[in-house]
């Protein structure tokens, strides 16, 4: 029981009462007053509507994702008789942000209203709804009952998988270069047949189809498209190195983001797509296959991952991948390699698999790495951040170069950049037919 300030002002009523009650020497009237007020407040908290016949609906994405705002939609009915008023407040987990927690409701027996709010988990993995809490007006106003609704709600938080439907979205409308992502379709490349066409100056001789050509009594040649049915192997390493943050946020939750959009757009493709995650030793491998489904198994793979405060053993990763997996395939490798040395390091863990498949290894570059490069030096500590973040940004760009002089290719975006610059690096190679 709540009481109202309607409440509290016929409490301070009281008051004057006392005063006179004080100087006529007989308080008598003023218990009777309290305790007429008392029960006029306790008989209003008794004859409030049951909410036994309140129904309450919560909707959201079975998969919800991390760092973006989720819409939550929130069913009210009143399947009573009697109309209940109130302030709803919706309980998500606590270190969620909500954009909105409390509505005002004021519903009539049989009616239905929904609410909506945004949603944004900060962190991936489970959580659960706390409940909802109505604060229900009572008659003559002079207090509120709480009533706990038993709504608790399991939800499981996942990289940007709202990512994958704008994605989905610009690629039918042929807008992928919206999201940074570079995709040509470049003729005369691919060796699947597509269809015929009629000749266009310019076209390869040696696609025009002859029996076609004597039909139509015109020149018609072959169009091919890319293939299908071909492999792309995702290696994630969850050791300390991915640890560190970049904008607050670590750099395996970066890779995370990128991991999930460049599978949708390889499964999009109609190609097969594995992943292998390691640290200390091979955590989980799932062999390369095409469809949903197969994406839908890599999304639970990497929905709870967390980077562990440990050595990671990539040697034995690569080993363990290179006697499992022949074909050759599109091997795009996560990980962080600060230097020279660190990149001859990863460089010999990888030499089970690079002769065999084409390698990209791809780190999360830190933005403010070039702000400081850029930053005005206006005292001796901006003169030292400077020269500092200069020099890291050297020895990074030294371990890009021992990359590609080895065969493997490296990329290096800022979390922004990462993963259109990954989805078109993979269009890119079946532009070229390179697997």
């Amino acid at each position: 029981m709540v009481p109202t300030t309607r409440l509290w002002g016929l409490v301070a009523l009281g008051i004057p009462i006392a005063a006179l009650c004080g100087a006529a020497g007989n308080l008598t009237p003023l218990w009777v007053y309290n305790i007429l007020l008392f029960a006029v407040a306790y008989g209003s908290y008794r004859l409030a509507p049951s909410t036994a016949n309140l129904r309450i609906h919560r909707h959201f994405d079975s998969a919800l994702s991390v760092r973006v705002p989720n819409r939550i939609v929130v069913e009210f009915e009143n399947e009573g008789l009697e109309p209940i008023s109130g302030l709803i407040r919706d309980e998500p987990p606590p270190r969620f942000v909500a954009s909105r927690k409390e509505f005002a409701i004021n519903l009539e027996p049989g009616e239905l209203r929904e609410f909506d709010y945004l949603l944004t988990p900060n962190e991936r993995g489970g959580d659960f709804f706390r409940g909802t809490f109505l604060k229900q007006k009572c008659p003559l106003g002079l207090v509120e009952k709480i009533v706990r609704l038993r709504t608790e709600q399991p939800l499981r938080v996942y990289p940007n998988v709202l990512a994958l439907r704008e994605f989905d979205l610009l690629r039918q409308k042929g807008r992928l270069s919206q999201m940074g992502i570079r995709k040509s379709r470049i003729r005369g490349l691919g060796s699947e047949f597509e269809s015929l066409r009629e000749y266009a100056q310019g076209d390869d001789y040696r696609k025009i189809d002859w029996k076609a050509t004597a039909r139509r009594s015109k020149l018609v040649v072959r169009q091919y498209e890319q293939e299908r049915n071909q492999a792309v192997v995702i290696c994630l390493d969850i050791g300390r190195r991915m640890l560190s943050e970049v904008d607050g946020i670590t750099k395996l939750d970066h890779a995370l983001d990128s991991i999930l959009l460049l599978a949708h757009a390889v499964v999009s493709s109609g190609d097969n797509v594995g992943l292998l995650v390691y640290a200390d030793r091979v955590r989980r491998y799932i062999p390369p296959k095409k469809g949903r489904g197969q994406l839908a198994t890599i999304i639970e793979a990497i929905h709870d991952l967390v980077a562990e405060p440990i050595e990671s053993d990539p040697a034995g990763a690569y080993a363990y991948l290179s006697s499992r997996w022949k074909r050759r395939s599109l091997l795009i490798a996560f990980g962080d390699s600060e230097d020279r040395m660190q990149a001859h390091e990863m460089i010999g863990a990888m030499s089970p698999v690079k002769r065999r498949h084409i390698t990209l290894f791809a780190r999360v570059a830190d933005p403010r790495m070039q702000e400081l490069v850029h930053a005005p030096v206006q005292a001796m500590t901006d003169m030292y951040s400077r020269s500092a973040a200069l020099m890291l940004l050297g020895e990074r760009k030294d371990a890009s170069a021992t990359f590609e002089a080895a065969g493997i290719h490296s990329l290096e975006a800022e979390p922004q950049d990462l993963t259109a610059a990954l989805v078109s690096f993979y269009f890119l190679v079946k532009e070229r037919s390179l697997l």
